[in-house]
């Protein structure tokens, strides 16, 4: 007997287009007593609530009356072994890493604590409504192993990879060129294409591998060119003044990458705040894909990224978290960071701008746009069901709004996992 559909009903918002490139109006679909019916676990209807019920009354009806359903919020670059070292004290990028990030990475070479950290991670991102991503993992190919388990038990599109060193980091965590690359190949075998899961090839950064390793990185990616590849470009200025050292024949820090294929389609680039022209030029050119961080990018004091004047050449761009260098698992939070980081900047984000920004903007850096990331017919179905009066305050404010998006601005600019009503993933309630 065929299962029936489901109706959730309350506000809807979709995107027709890009409101960077296209008015508000025209890009932002939103309706205020509107309906989303899921059927074989995708989205096969979006439109009023009055017409939907009348057209589907075999349908399970759930009315989350004035709550907002949308996407699921995608986050296009994080490192779920950081989960729990996130908010640690005081330190910027190299320091980061040296006190931090490697020794914690180091306990994953034990698979259990693997599993455990990728169960917690899990948790506090579906917590606050994430319901895909793109990981970093450690070298470890148990990590990879833990976080694609959990994923696909959770029913989840993602995607990850393990991460490649070779050089500048402890040697528990220093793997080889021939290695990163027999492992990543039989990591992506066994991953890549099962069920929502998507492989990544994933060097850390330049400074941490050799030219040798970026060259098998890019063979690797060459072979397999359905995959992505994820990595860091231009996050501090000691940074790229290290990367000109490593390597003094490169024009620039995106050359470290371009000259061994590692640019393109597919590459997501992380933070990408300090580019010169011509890597602007070359990224556009091919393609590439840029992701903020900016919870991040205040909390280690890298910078202020510049969404308006990238998004008006072209660039495709996501927004992430950047667990656990970035400071909050929620994307809210990191819409609001967002916001801050353009008024310092000088451009204040309509809300639609940052709620594309946290659903599809970052789903089309991943290649994933028809799949994931917006409310309309033939989507996969993950949501998102927000409580746009979720605490005192934001509810104060939200009963003077005007407008829409007056309702919804409080709860992107204060709003946290409190607000997270339902979160449904592949067409099932979590």
């Amino acid at each position: 007997m065929p299962m029936k559909p489901d109706l959730l009903l309350g506000q809807t918002l979709g995107f027709a287009s890009d409101p960077f490139l296209t008015p508000v109006v025209e890009a932002a679909k939103h309706v205020r007593r509107g309906a989303v019916l899921i059927e074989n676990g995708k989205v096969a209807e979006v439109g009023e609530a009055d017409i939907l019920r009348k057209a589907h009354p075999e349908a399970n009806i759930t009315d989350y009356g004035d709550a907002l359903i949308t996407a699921g919020f995608v986050d296009a670059h994080v490192h779920y072994p950081q989960t729990a070292i996130i908010a640690s004290w005081g330190k910027q990028l190299i320091d980061w890493l040296n006190m931090y990030t490697f020794p914690e990475e180091i306990r994953f070479a034990d698979p259990a604590v693997a599993a455990e950290i990728s169960e917690s991670y899990f948790d506090l991102a579906l917590a606050n409504g994430t319901t895909s991503m793109c990981s970093f993992c450690t070298i470890h190919p148990a990590s990879v192993d833990a976080f694609f388990t959990e994923a696909q038990a959770r029913g989840m599109r993602v995607a990850g990879g393990k991460t490649c060193m070779d050089r500048n980091a402890p040697e528990a965590l220093r793997d080889t060129a021939k290695s990163a690359y027999d492992d990543s190949r039989a990591l992506l075998e066994k991953w890549h294409g099962v069920a929502r899961l998507t492989y990544a090839i994933t060097p850390r950064f330049s400074p941490t591998s050799t030219p040798a390793q970026l060259e098998a990185m890019g063979a690797l990616w060459s072979e397999h060119p359905d995959c992505l590849m994820q990595t860091h470009l231009s996050e501090q200025i000691p940074e790229i003044e290290w990367v000109r050292e490593l390597f003094p024949e490169a024009r620039d820090y995106l050359d470290t990458y371009e000259r061994y294929g590692l640019i393109g389609k597919g590459a997501l680039f992380g933070h990408a705040i300090h580019l010169t022209d011509r890597e602007k030029d070359r990224l556009l050119e091919s393609g590439s894909s840029l992701v903020h961080c900016p919870t991040s990018n205040t909390f280690i004091g890298s910078g202020l990224f510049d969404m308006e004047g990238l998004k008006s050449d072209g660039q495709i761009v996501g927004l992430a978290t950047d667990t656990g260098g970035g400071s909050s698992f929620s994307m809210l939070r990191t819409m609001a960071a967002a916001y801050e980081v353009g008024q310092l900047r000088g451009a204040a984000l309509h809300p639609a701008q940052l709620y594309w920004l946290a659903t599809q903007g970052s789903a089309q850096a991943m290649g994933m746009g028809d799949k994931i990331g917006n409310l309309a017919s033939g989507m996969e179905a993950d949501l998102v069901v927000l409580d746009l009066a979720s605490t005192p305050a934001i509810a104060q404010r939200e009963r003077r709004a005007n407008s829409f998006w007056e309702s919804l601005f409080p709860t992107i600019m204060m709003g946290d996992d409190r607000a997270i009503r339902e979160v449904w993933v592949g067409g099932q309630k979590v």
